[in-house]
This record gives C-alpha cells, sequence and structure tokens, in this order.
C-alpha cells in the first residue's frame, strides 16, 4: 500500500510539473493530492531577486500591464545578520557605505573648521551605535518603500528562496514550510553576489566577517584588520579610519586591480598618509579567537620571508565576491555557467542559454557589478520584452567612483587599456596635480589630488578615459561622463568654459602631456 501511495504522489508531481510548463491550469483536485503545496500563481514575467536591478525590471514589466512576480529572500550570513528587500546596495552596499563615508568626512571637517573661524574642537570622539541606528533606520524605511512601491504597481512579492523545477517553474519554501510553485512565461534571475570567505584560511568563516555584516554591527569593530585590496576593502578602511579607530589593510598584490594603477596608487598613498596602515605582499594564514574573545591574526610576508602575528578586534574579509547561482538549480534547465567565474552566460540581450530566461547585474558575466548598470539593464529588458522596443544596455563609458577617503572618479579606459587596445604612441595622457581651494586655508596636504584624461593622438583626440582624485569625485566625474559617452574630444574639452574657483574646472585646463615630460603641477590660473 506504502509502494502504491508514493508512485502515486510521484505520478502527482510529474503531472503538476507538466501543467505548470504549459501554462494551463491544474486539473481540478490536482493540487489538492499534493501535500503541503501552495499554488503561487503564473505570471507573465517572474523576477528572481529582490535588488535594485531585478526590482526595476518588475516595476517597468508592470508599468505594461504585465502581471508581474519578485521572489526574493535574504539567507543569514554565516554571522547571522539578515536584511530586507532591495539588495545589497541599500541594506549592505552603496547607501550604508556612502553614509559613512559621509560621517568619517564630517569628523576630517572638524580639523579644517578652527582653521575658519569656527570655535569647534579639532576632534571629537565618535559614536558608532547613534551614527549606526541613523543609518538603519533609513535603511529600513528603504526596504519598506520597496514594499509599498510593488504593492501599488500590483507586483506580487514572494519572500522565499526560489530554485527552478523546470524552465517555467520556481519552487520555494514559504515561512510555514509549504512548498510553493510559481510559473511563468519569462524569467529574469538578478540574484546578486555575496562576499567571498578565503577557504584556506583556518578560522576564516568562523571568526572573520564582510560587509554583510559590518554596517549591522551594534557596537564599534574596533581595532580592525581590513583583508583585500578591493573598492570594498579600502572603502570600509577609509571610514573606519576617520571615525579613529585602528585599521590595517592586508594586500595580496595590487590595489584596485581593473582600474588605472596609477590611480589607484594614488588612493592609497593618501590613505596611508592620513593614518591606515598598510600590510603589503602578505597573505593569512590562520584566524584564532583568544580568550578576551580578541582575535589573533597569523600572516605570511612575502617581501621577508616570515611569518608575522598580531591581535585585533575584528578581521574583516574583502576579498572578492561571488555570484548566488548555487541555489537555483540552473542545471535542472540548462541555463549554462561561465567555469571560471561561475556567473550567468548571457549574451548582448541579458539572453541565457535558455531563450525565456534572463540574467542581469551582478550575476551575468562581463558585466560590471555596478547598481546603476543593472537598473538600466532591467528597465531595457522590460520594455524589450513587453514594449516592443529593442535598445539594448550599452555598457561602455560607465563612470564610477571609489568613495576612499580622498574620492578616485573615473569614466572610459585606464591609461593600461588604452596602451593594450591602441598602442602606446598612439594615446595622449594629458595630467595635472592640483590644489582644492577649500585646502588652501587648513594647509591640507593635496599632493594626491590629480586629474588624467587619456585621449587618441590622431585626427579629433576623442577622449579614451577620465580620472579624477580629488573631493566630491562621483560629482565631478557624473558631468563629464554624458560627454565622454557623446564622444568629447580634447580639442572640445579644451573651449569648455570652467565654474571658478571649483576642482572640475581643472579638467578644462589640462594642457600637460606625459610625452613632454614637463611638470604636471598646476601652480595658479
Amino acid at each position: 500500500m506504502a509502494a502504491a501511495l508514493a508512485a502515486a504522489s510521484r505520478q502527482s508531481w510529474r503531472r503538476l510539473f507538466r501543467w505548470r510548463a504549459s501554462g494551463s491550469r491544474a486539473p481540478c483536485g490536482l493540487v489538492c493530492t499534493t501535500r503541503g503545496l501552495s499554488d503561487g500563481g503564473a505570471y507573465d514575467l517572474l523576477v528572481v531577486g529582490g535588488g535594485s536591478g531585478g526590482l526595476a525590471c518588475a516595476k517597468e514589466a508592470a508599468e505594461f500591464g504585465k502581471k508581474v512576480a519578485v521572489m526574493d529572500f535574504v539567507a543569514p550570513s554565516p554571522r547571522g545578520t539578515s536584511w530586507g528587500l532591495g539588495g545589497t546596495c541599500v541594506n549592505v552596499g552603496c547607501i550604508p557605505k556612502k553614509l559613512m563615508h559621509h560621517a568619517a568626512l564630517l569628523g576630517g571637517a572638524l580639523a579644517d573648521a578652527h582653521h575658519y573661524g569656527w570655535g569647534v574642537a579639532p576632534s571629537a570622539p565618535h559614536d558608532w551605535q547613534q551614527m549606526t541606528k541613523a543609518i538603519q533606520n533609513h535603511v529600513k524605511s528603504l526596504n519598506w518603500g520597496y514594499r509599498v512601491q510593488l504593492q501599488e504597481r500590483n507586483v506580487k512579492y514572494f519572500n522565499i528562496q526560489g530554485s527552478f523545477v523546470n524552465d517555467h517553474t520556481v519552487r520555494g519554501f514559504t515561512k510555514a514550510g509549504k512548498e510553493m510553485l510559481v510559473t511563468a512565461d519569462h524569467i529574469v534571475l538578478a540574484t546578486g553576489g555575496r562576499p567571498r570567505y578565503p577557504s584556506d584560511v583556518e578560522g576564516a568563516m568562523e571568526y572573520g566577517i564582510t560587509s554583510d555584516d559590518l554596517f549591522w554591527l551594534k557596537d564599534s569593530p574596533g581595532k580592525t584588520l581590513v583583508v583585500g585590496a578591493s573598492y570594498v576593502s579600502l572603502e570600509c578602511a577609509g571610514f573606519l579610519t576617520g571615525f579613529g579607530l585602528d585599521t590595517t589593510v592586508m594586500m595580496r598584490s595590487v590595489p584596485l586591480r581593473g582600474f588605472d594603477q596609477q590611480m589607484a596608487l594614488l588612493v592609497t598613498d593618501y590613505m596611508e598618509s592620513h593614518g591606515t596602515k598598510f600590510l603589503k605582499h602578505c597573505t593569512m594564514k590562520k584566524l584564532e579567537k583568544l580568550k578576551n574573545n580578541r582575535l589573533q591574526v597569523t600572516w605570511n610576508n612575502h617581501d621577508t620571508n616570515t611569518e608575522e602575528m598580531s591581535v585585533f578586534d575584528t578581521v574583516l574579509w574583502a576579498v572578492g565576491r561571488v555570484p548566488e547561482t548555487r541555489r537555483l538549480n540552473l542545471d535542472q534547465v540548462g541555463v549554462k555557467l561561465h567555469p571560471d567565474s561561475q556567473k550567468i552566460l548571457v549574451d548582448a540581450g541579458e539572453v541565457t542559454s535558455v531563450p525565456h530566461i534572463y540574467a542581469i547585474g551582478d550575476i551575468a558575466e562581463s558585466r560590471p557589478e555596478l547598481t546603476p548598470t543593472a537598473i538600466m539593464a532591467g528597465k531595457l529588458l522590460a520594455r524589450r520584452l513587453f514594449g516592443q522596443a529593442t535598445e539594448l544596455m550599452d555598457y561602455d563609458n560607465v563612470a564610477t567612483t571609489v568613495f576612499t577617503p580622498l574620492e578616485y572618479g573615473c569614466v572610459g579606459l585606464s591609461e593600461e587599456e588604452a596602451e593594450s587596445r591602441y598602442g602606446e604612441d598612439n594615446i595622449e595622457v594629458y595630467h595635472a596635480y592640483y590644489k582644492p581651494l577649500e585646502f588652501t586655508v587648513p594647509e591640507r596636504d593635496s599632493s594626491q589630488c590629480y586629474i588624467k584624461m587619456v585621449c587618441l593622438r590622431e585626427r579629433d583626440q576623442r577622449i579614451l578615459g577620465l580620472h579624477f582624485i580629488g573631493p566630491n569625485a562621483g560629482e565631478v566625474i557624473q558631468g563629464f561622463a554624458l560627454g565622454i559617452k557623446c564622444g568629447a574630444t580634447y580639442p572640445q574639452m579644451k573651449k569648455t568654459v570652467g565654474i571658478h574657483p571649483t576642482s572640475a574646472e581643472e579638467v578644462t585646463k589640462l594642457w600637460i602631456t606625459k610625452r613632454s615630460g614637463l611638470p604636471a603641477t598646476v601652480t595658479g590660473c
């Protein structure tokens, strides 16, 4: 009898999946024969992942009157940290990062204020709990706002973790433990990524944290070792130093891999001269917890070929990110992954190896891991699917900024990329060191404030890349990004009248080339 019931149950599931895949309603009584199954419904579009790109795609599709669902679930970090709707950027990325960066800059402004006549102490203790409470309240308000936006657009929200059953059906489990099936004509994967833990370091996951945890810590991290040389590493180390915390960065090789290396070294030089310590050419070996709950760190110094050791309160891993593809059961439906990155292979239209399944954002291979590109890609995809549009996402000349204490903004090619693509003899690099006016009264160090414009030498000297290190770099580079996107040339830039006195105007005044060998220091108007 038991064997017969089991066989009947398996047959019922197979029939249900066939009906789901066909897009038709299941026959009366079919769902009832499968105990614990909840009917999630059938949709025109299902978005798996509730980050910036996925939400943008879902909301745009809903504007075309389509039946849309979003399936999102945040698996807690190894330290138990979780958060609400909105993805990495909102909860544990761009938003809290920028606010903490700003908090650190305010601390630096205190040192300048008395030079300008303000009767304030040049330094003050920082209250971690007060800051994080305010930032977390803002993040929670954004979480709620996304829920409201989906509701206003009649987008169904499933707070469950989904995986494929077949190429039109995604399965998940509710908090009550019921199994739910959701079917859709089109499925967009936008699950993003999570921080990587090293697999070869003893104690790494047991005792270390990542950026997933840092922004939700109740208490100050204290003396912190940040492991990695990515923008996440340097940004976090920068604001922790700004709060007055003893902060060290451990780098295996070069900083900001993938960015212009001259600029990257200027960023780390500034950080080092302003209090952040660096352990260069070092790799972690072991992480142990002491009886006083502090962490004893052992590492290899490859410059001296010695093993070294020190004690920290917190070890923050910032050694890269991994795509959230493992739980999706992609092999069940034939969605192909890159063998090394484990990201999803897509074409120019974000289409995977399965024609009605798409991938956008950090989960897609060869896409920049940037929130604005994911948002734009999601919107354009929805318009192509449901609005008869044909425009594809253009990933060239996307501007970005690293929010280190002295910010680094860039758009286009690095000098290394330009040389590789066009040859060293075929590019011209205009550059200048400059001093922001705001730095003059308090006599702040400006030795790393630097601008570099990479151009083609031939014909109209089209601008290939622009790199800016200085205060408010993100605000500066955004405007110039439009011109470069439109094919701006060096002569056109020279004809542009700058706004005086600003740091941004220094871009329009560039005239010294690296090829000339002349000193690149701006001395005045």
